[in-house]
């Protein structure tokens, strides 16, 4: 088998494993009135239950980059894929509440080992600048197809046999991924391993990055404190959208994770070797594209959620009937993404995400004319395919400009960050907005003013990006640097030949 072949064919099993596991967060989205219906759950219940994949997720996520910085990709994508096989059976079989929300957040953690793994080895697959930039513009669309997916199969699978049967297909998946990982490369080996003494772009000082032969040290204090910070935090925006800020359920774990991540930050600036490098976010295009990130996923879960909701509560819909109501943002989101690496390609980063962000905020303005006799054809479906090609779009890029410039030892820290902020997004952003609906007398006009508020948000981001320069993947010379650095001993002939055959 050719080094092409294989590099194609390793980019095709890494992005079906991150579609599938950001299509886990949403498999209970739609079906979780039913589910409440057989568990016998209540308002809260139901609340944890629907964020505890997430929780998990996102809380360990800086966690699992430091693992793969250290351990490598390939070994990180076999234990987290393991993790996921094993809690996603323990989810199907679940026989109780308490069981399925353990195993839920076991999956959220086989979840967060692998994400970051899985981004390391991409960099390894394509090492030359150009290459990396076309994969990540692809990878960044997989998040939103998963999330889709999730939300189009589940409705149909629990109406027609159960929604625990939704769970074979991250079983499935974990298992056709840790067959096939032996075929893998390990982004550990040469040349990667030689030392890097150029600039440290990426986290804006003039320290020389320590050499990629060396593992990171795992920093346990800030891995903790990161880890407990995030997960109380996350989990009071959620808790909010049920029981209000005033709640002391509320404000109590709100006000311990602030804490503990304010002493995460400060323990960073005294860790030899960080966990979070406190100079990885001060590069503008990176910090602004993490935004663009949070705005994008906390838009395209509003709709899902908010729709969701609209269609079957108050217009009465099946959970079959809502899942087809997504159909058409299914197809505007494999078009629109087939098209954003070219447009990359052509355009850069920056255009393409901005232009993205607007059409997204245009999607969701048009959402918030939603009444309650707002009919699928003209009150729904525009919104429903203007909102998925601007996300698309927007991922895409926001991906390119978040990922690149960065050393290769790095590369695990910067997907964690990317999935980090991609996951706190729909959390924080939900809250927030959820809070804004509760605040106007009508279900449909909160539901209203939630979409005007996150197309006003989205713009306001569209706009950041905009102004940003456009020069490079990140603005820095690291990328550049150390891409040629560790690809002297490759092949030209060959490198020619594996871009032409992946952006073909």
């Amino acid at each position: 088998m050719s080094v092409t072949t294989n590099a194609r064919g390793s980019f095709a099993l890494l992005g079906v494993v991150q579609a599938v596991l950001i299509f886990t967060i949403m498999i209970l989205t739609v079906p979780l009135p039913l589910v409440a219906r057989e568990l016998g759950l209540g308002p809260s219940d139901v609340l944890l239950l629907s964020a505890a994949y997430g929780l998990s997720f996102a809380a360990l996520l800086l966690l699992g980059g430091r693992l793969t910085d250290r351990h490598g990709g390939r070994r990180m994508i076999r234990w987290g894929l393991a993790l996921l096989a094993a809690s996603s059976v323990a989810c199907a079989l679940a026989p109780d509440y308490p069981v399925l929300l353990a195993s839920r957040f076991v999956q959220g953690a086989g979840a967060a080992l692998t994400a970051p793994a899985a981004v390391a080895v991409v960099r390894r697959l394509y090492p030359e600048p150009a290459a990396y930039r076309r994969a990540m513009a692809s990878w960044g669309g997989l998040s939103v197809l998963g999330a889709t997916a999730g939300s189009v199969v589940s409705g149909p699978v629990a109406a027609v046999v159960s929604w625990r049967w939704l769970f074979a297909v991250p079983v499935l998946v974990a298992l056709a991924g840790l067959l096939r990982s032996g075929t893998l490369p390990e982004p550990d080996t040469a040349p990667a391993a030689q030392p890097d003494t150029a600039p440290d772009a990426a986290s804006g000082s003039d320290r020389e990055p320590a050499p990629a032969s060396r593992r990171p040290a795992l920093d346990l204090r800030g891995a903790l404190l990161a880890t407990t910070g995030v997960c109380a935090a996350s989990y009071a925006l959620v808790a909010s959208t049920e029981h209000g800020w005033s709640s002391p359920g509320v404000l109590a774990p709100f006000a311990v994770g602030l804490a503990l991540l304010l002493a995460f930050a400060a323990a960073e600036r005294r860790t030899a070797d960080p966990l979070l490098p406190p100079g990885f976010l001060a590069d503008r295009r990176r910090a602004t594209a993490l935004v663009a990130v949070m705005a994008t996923s906390a838009g395209t879960a509003l709709a899902f959620v908010l729709l969701s909701l609209y269609l079957q509560q108050l217009r009465g819909w099946s959970a079959a009937d809502t899942s087809a109501a997504f159909v058409p943002y299914a197809v505007a989101l494999l078009l629109s993404g087939r098209l954003a690496g070219p447009l990359i390609a052509r355009y850069g980063p920056v255009p393409v995400t901005a232009a993205g962000l607007a059409l997204e905020a245009a999607g969701l303005a048009l959402l918030a004319g939603l009444d309650p006799a707002s009919g699928y054809p003209t009150g729904l479906l525009p919104g429903l395919l203007l909102l998925p090609a601007g996300a698309a779009a927007s991922f895409a890029g926001a991906a390119v400009l978040a990922t690149g410039g960065v050393a290769p030892e790095r590369t695990g820290l910067a997907a964690g960050v990317f999935n980090t902020a991609m996951e706190l997004g729909p959390t924080a952003g939900l809250a927030a907005l959820m809070a804004l609906a509760a605040t106007r007398p009508t279900v449909v006009g909160g539901y209203a003013a939630a979409f005007a508020a996150a197309a006003a948000g989205l713009a306001l981001t569209a706009v950041a990006v905009a102004v940003l320069p456009r020069g490079g993947a990140t603005g820095g010379t690291a990328e550049a640097n150390t891409t040629s650095t560790t690809t002297t001993t490759t092949n030209a002939p060959e490198r020619t030949t594996r871009i032409k055959e992946f952006t073909s």
